[in-house]
């Protein structure tokens, strides 16, 4: 996901304007703040004062390449090492200005090494960096940037950034090296694309500043050239850093929102493009930050357009110094029409153009909330985890990583506003309270959209900012609700479910810190703490106060009782005994059973208890979270205690199994059935074998197989000591479909229900993917009662808006008491049939005779017990291999019977018994003797 929707550009060379001309209002003022400048960071030297070195300190070089001083009042310098993580370790915090075209020194650590002293520089201090690699930054504060990632960087408080050598933080890729006679330099204007690798070059060092004097802009008569002779037919513009000037159509503005700029597209283009298209004719022009909404030609106006070309982030531009308005007539646009391209060559072929897209499908609504993006696939499908559906590391998964590929498109709202941040005070576009958007709904275009390349993605852009307030004439797709009040039916006479309850505590944030404990919060648009952030290892992670943990339960509460299971595993809920003391282990799950039965307004359900304290894991070694079991106690009782499973090192980074027997009400012991509910070690982090093998299966996936294969141990020994044959496995197990664990379960005789009755239904969404991490298993025994299976979803389809820890982070207010978003997971429900009741019988026969006749004739006689009593209902077969020989109806519990056999010597005959509706079939073999 983009970490930034505003990455810094150079700010606009001066404008010599015809026409419909930029004002003087739209350049940089004097002293102007360096957030909404072209300043850079023009070379780096980290090898001052080492022996042989130039010069004897180390020092950064920032340029201005506008027409205005930039001040950097406010601003610092950070430096992290090459293989650095989070916070720099060097800040040096700057003040004063940067004079247009002109240069600031920062002179950092001094050696003993080097034969020239630095000019006077603008600031110092006292940062060593390496000679040949390392990371520089110019941030906005001065403050170190805590959260700070490796990669590539673009984000709102980095105004710019430079990675040289072997860093492993940069913008794009990394420029060369340096060393102690060569430093990472730009060109003498300025330029930067934001891809340090073609931005800077190792150079001679040659550190200016303030009183350096000032670089004369290059100069240069601008070419007249088409729009698709300035995009070319590769990534990136052959005339990049050339003035030109040429002419078009506009077919999309953006005055607000951020983007300070429009498209322009030549003429008579689009429609059906044809095979002979390969370059766009459509660019970007860009106006900058304080253009004023007069600078921006109307959509549909003819334009001509002179300026400087740029690849912004990938996005071929204009940066404008002049728009001309032409009276001359233009050709009409025409959308293009078409599949959506399958690849980035064949997509820069159409970047910028007007566009009519044909089928897509939401595949994530992630970001809708804070960048107001909607993640689309085209076609009428979302896009899958390639794990969920094929093996690790086969063809099978890659043509599922290559399809992924080629389907992806974002739909955006046409600005870089941040609904969580700078507009949280602004609705947010797309949804309401009562207006959706899910994944899985079809997008249905009824406007064109631009095709448009920000934040590294691919995106449909409505051809004017979307807004709330304006949603009915701008957006260009709707998506019908697919919301649904209950889950589908699912047959059978009884319903198991899982449902990861996204972390359910009675012991909040607020009252844990009251207890002397230190949390940092999540805090809503005013301030105000919503959610646990960080109270430690052992602290809670749900709500913060009160009334957010109200409005938690209540959603949760709303789901679990429409979803209506009758016995239902809980992931993910708080462990009481880490606040409380083992003997209150309970404490959240019973206040979440006590919160069900309020709102169904009776004593409807109850909640399995934990073992005794001596059969619970030690406290140290249990986690904050736990596994559960609720039920339906109309439904359903448990039989004996629950089990944990003690003493297994594969745990010992997860939740351990909790197994519990059930009966269905009033029924007997032959229909009892066990359940294990499971919460898996997760994928976000492990060293040594759980290091993250690039499969595709994600870190610790070594820890969940372990734990996989204790499972099946743990299950046998349940299933052993409860003398139970039916067995339903349920849970998080943190695993897609076809990964590694649950291969290791199929191996052990367990079938996944979903995949087998719901194979296209997933409970979970990530990274705009959908695939199940939550499954439920049955083995032969329970598998062969299963009626049906279905994912209700109700949460990892739901814009995070609604989830109870997004309350009042935007202006709009999202929240309902009701199923949906109430988890980040969405439960499975399976039903199953329950056997029959019915005592064992059991069928003692033998053949009267000690030989057969001649003439194949014998006497089979016998008698049908149950319970000790003989059995008076229910018909005797007499069968020899497949054909059968005689029938009789039980009369007073015996039974007497003439056949003819077939064959000679031993001829084993079958003797079954029918059964009735309460007593249970049953069978014997008895043999004949015919001589030969």
């Amino acid at each position: 996901m983009p970490t930034s929707r505003v990455p810094v550009r150079p700010v606009l060379l001066p404008l010599l304007a015809l026409g419909l001309a930029i004002p003087a209002a739209a350049l940089a003022s004097p002293a102007e703040a360096a957030g909404s400048s072209g300043l850079v960071i023009s070379e780096v030297y980290g090898g001052g004062g080492n022996t042989g070195a130039t010069y004897t300190q180390d020092f950064v070089e920032l340029a201005n390449p506008t027409g205005s001083a930039i001040t950097v009042d406010g601003t610092s310098l950070q430096y992290r090492s090459s293989g650095g993580s989070g916070a720099p370790s060097g800040l040096v915090a700057l003040s004063g200005s940067v004079p247009a075209h002109g240069h600031y020194l920062v002179a950092l650590a001094k050696g003993t090494g080097g034969s020239t002293a630095l000019p006077t520089p603008d600031a110092t201090g006292d940062v060593a960096m390496s000679a040949t690699a390392g990371t520089v930054l110019l941030a906005r504060g001065t403050s170190r940037i805590a959260d700070l990632p490796t990669g590539s960087v673009a984000r709102d408080d980095v105004i710019d950034l430079v990675g040289f050598g072997a860093s492993n933080t940069y913008e794009k890729a990394p420029a060369t090296g340096a060393g102690n006679t060569a430093a990472v330099s730009r060109d003498t204007a300025g330029t930067d694309t934001d891809d340090n690798s073609a931005d800077l070059s190792a150079t001679a060092p040659d550190p200016q500043s303030t009183g350096s004097g000032t670089t004369t802009p290059p100069p240069g008569a601008p070419t007249d050239l088409t729009i698709a002779q300035i995009q070319g037919t590769g990534a990136a513009s052959p005339f990049a850093g050339r003035p030109v000037r040429t002419e078009g159509v506009v077919t999309a503005s953006y005055p607000t929102g951020g983007f300070a700029g429009y498209y322009l597209q030549t003429p008579g283009t689009g429609g059906d493009l044809g095979s002979s298209h390969d370059a766009s004719d459509a660019v970007f022009v860009y106006l900058g930050g304080s253009a004023t909404a007069s600078s921006y030609p109307s959509i549909g106006a003819h334009v001509q357009v002179t300026g400087t070309v740029s690849e912004f982030n990938g996005l071929t531009e204009i940066s404008a110094t002049s728009s001309t308005p032409l009276d001359t007539p233009a050709a009409a646009i025409e959308p293009v029409t078409g599949a959506y391209p399958s690849t980035d060559a064949g997509r820069e072929t159409r970047e910028g153009m007007l566009t009519a897209p044909g089928a897509f499908t939401v595949t994530d609504v992630y970001t809708l909330n804070n960048y107001a993006e909607i993640d689309l696939a085209s076609g009428s499908t979302p896009l899958r985890q390639p794990t969920d559906v094929a093996r690790p590391g086969t063809p099978e998964q890659q043509a599922v990583v290559a399809d992924n590929a080629a389907r992806a498109v974002t739909l955006d709202d046409g600005s870089s506003l941040n609904y969580l941040t700078t507009g949280k005070d602004t609705p947010l576009p797309w949804i309401t309270k009562d207006r959706h958007v899910r994944v899985g709904a079809p997008a249905r275009f009824t406007k064109p959209v631009i095709l448009d390349y920000r934040n590294d993605t691919w995106k449909f852009q409505p051809t004017s900012q979307l807004t709330a307030a304006n949603d009915a004439e701008v957006a260009p797709a709707t998506f019908p609700d697919t919301r649904t009040d209950a889950p589908r039916a699912v047959g059978g006479d009884l319903k198991i479910a899982s449902f990861n309850v996204l972390n359910y505590f009675t012991e909040t944030g607020e009252k844990y810190v009251a207890s002397g404990h230190s949390c940092s919060s999540y805090k809503d648009r005013t301030g105000t703490p919503v959610t646990v952030d960080d109270c430690g290892a052992d602290g809670p992670r749900g709500a913060w106060g009160a009334s957010d943990l109200s409005r938690q339960q209540a959603k949760i509460v709303s789901a679990i009782n429409a979803l209506d299971a009758d016995v239902l595993s809980l992931e993910e809920i708080g462990n009481s005994a880490k606040f409380d003391g083992p003997e209150q282990r309970d404490d959240a799950l019973s206040t979440l059973v006590d919160a069900l039965n309020a709102a169904a307004g009776s004593d409807r359900w109850a909640f399995v208890p934990s073992p005794p304290v001596d059969q619970q894991p030690p406290l140290a070694s249990q986690d904050v979270i736990r596994t559960a079991f609720i039920y339906q106690k109309a439904a359903v009782a448990p039989v004996g205690a629950s089990h944990i499973l003690l003493g297994s090192d594969a745990f010992s980074n997860a939740r351990q199994p909790l197994g519990q027997v059930f009966v269905p009400a009033g029924g007997s012991s032959e229909q009892q059935f066990l359940a294990v509910v499971n919460h898996f070690k997760s994928k976000g982090s492990g060293s040594g074998d759980d290091a993250d093998q690039g499969d595709g299966q994600g870190a610790s996936n070594a820890s969940r197989v372990r734990q996989a294969q204790a499972l099946v141990g743990f299950v046998k020994e349940l299933q052993a000591s409860t003398g139970t044959q039916r067995v339903f496995l349920t849970g998080d197990f943190n695993a897609y479909t076809e990964e590694d664990p649950l291969q290791v379960l199929r191996e052990a005789g367990f079938t996944d229900v979903g995949q087998r009755f719901v194979p296209d239904e997933s409970t979970y969404v990530f990274g705009g993917l959908v695939g199940s991490l939550d499954h439920v298993l049955a083995n032969d025994a329970a598998l062969g009662t299963v009626q049906g299976a279905h994912v209700w979803n109700i949460n990892s389809v739901e814009s995070v808006a609604y989830e109870y820890s997004r309350h009042n982070y935007n202006a709009t207010d999202f929240y309902s008491a009701d199923p949906y978003r109430s988890s980040d997971h969405d439960p499975l429900l399976v039903g199953f049939s329950v056997p029959s009741s019915r005592t064992p019988s059991e069928v003692s026969a033998k053949v009267a005779e000690q030989e057969v006749n001649r003439r194949g004739r014998t006497t089979v006689r016998g008698t049908v017990t149950s319970d000790g009593h003989t059995v008076r209902s229910g018909t005797v077969t007499i069968s020899q291999g497949d054909t059968e020989l005689a029938r009789v109806v039980l009369g007073n519990g015996n039974f007497r019977v003439r056949v003819f056999v077939t064959g000679t010597g031993k001829l084993p005959l079958q003797v079954a018994y029918s059964g009735t509706d309460t007593v249970a079939p049953s069978s014997t073999t008895v043999v004949a003797n015919k001589p030969r």
